[in-house]
């Protein structure tokens, strides 16, 4: 089983538009609606490509029974952390015309240091029957800094790998932590760590303690940069570039990272390639937490280098 974390679930809602026209009204039909976070994106691809994963989160007010009550309706297995602060939304726009996707995500709200103590030890018990721990996603306001590297902490007692999935101070102590994976994206790493070549960004990482760093590039794949092989990072990419809705496409790697953590697959080259091909269905599937039917056909076009 993979525990997944989600500190700062959200309520998605996706809009679908023919062309966005910035500064105009539009008339839309309904939103699809549904659990979302990072966290819980990455236990529904697990799912959906036949693994098990557990999903552990917070959930508050109104829109916290209405995300329990989508986690029950689609039968993920899960836990909620009960917490005052309401559960927060976010709201993404697909273009049709351009192919892209314009998202706003609220910030959240703060939770009591009671409540992140009942996180944590959530965590720590599910962690138990787990085969490897996934915790991503943004932080709410006051969130303690070292939550991330805490619970990269509690996998490496249980003797399963960890992924961590943030940005900035998070991601920085989580590779202090030896956090087995860290996955940013591009835009993610440079802010962290203050160097716009991914590479030295993923070895920066390296550096502080981190095994693995895996770095979503956008429509030009991703790189992986590994603590025992430094100075060779693997380049994976598919031939074309495929338009769709991204929001969702670093999840779809995670869960991809996960599955081969779990599965005792370490090889570099076939992590990235399973990474590259799931984040590419999630791009072509309509909702964020799910893969296109195309994932296996596209894990063989995915070209490797490097």
């Amino acid at each position: 089983m993979i525990l997944t974390v989600t500190p700062n679930p959200a309520i998605d809602l996706t809009y679908r538009v023919p062309m966005l026209d910035v500064g105009e009204s539009h008339r839309v039909a309904p939103p699809a609606v549904r659990a979302g976070g990072k966290g819980l994106n990455v236990a529904r691809v697990i799912a959906q490509t036949g693994g098990a994963s557990f999903a552990l989160t917070t959930a508050g007010g109104p829109a916290g029974v209405r995300l329990g009550d989508d986690l029950l309706s689609a039968g993920l297995p899960h836990e909620l952390v009960p917490v005052a602060s309401p559960t927060r939304s976010s709201v993404a726009i697909v273009d049709d015309a351009s192919g892209l996707t314009t998202i706003f995500n609220e910030t959240g709200a703060a939770l009591t240091e009671a409540e992140w103590i009942a996180l944590l030890d959530a965590a720590e018990r599910l962690a138990v029957p787990a085969s490897c721990l996934v915790a991503s996603g943004s932080l709410p306001p006051e969130a303690p800094g070292d939550l991330y590297a805490r619970l990269a902490g509690i996998a490496a007692a249980r003797g399963i790998p960890s992924i961590i999935d943030a940005i900035g101070p998070a991601l920085l102590q989580a590779a202090e932590a030896g956090a087995t994976v860290l996955k940013p994206n591009r835009r993610e790493l440079a802010e962290t760590t203050g160097e716009s070549d991914p590479v030295a960004g993923a070895t920066r990482l390296l550096e502080l303690g981190a095994r693995l760093v895996i770095v979503s590039l956008g429509e030009d794949g991703m790189i992986g940069v590994a603590a025992d092989a430094p100075g060779r990072p693997v380049h994976a990419r598919l031939p074309q570039a495929l338009r769709g809705n991204a929001t969702g496409a670093g999840d779809a790697a995670v869960a991809a990272v996960a599955s081969c953590l779990a599965a005792g697959v370490g090889e570099l080259s076939a992590i990235l390639s399973l990474a590259t091909a799931w984040s590419a269905a999630a791009v072509l599937a309509p909702l964020a937490g799910e893969l296109d039917p195309s994932y296996s056909a596209l894990e063989d076009a995915v070209q490797l280098s490097g």
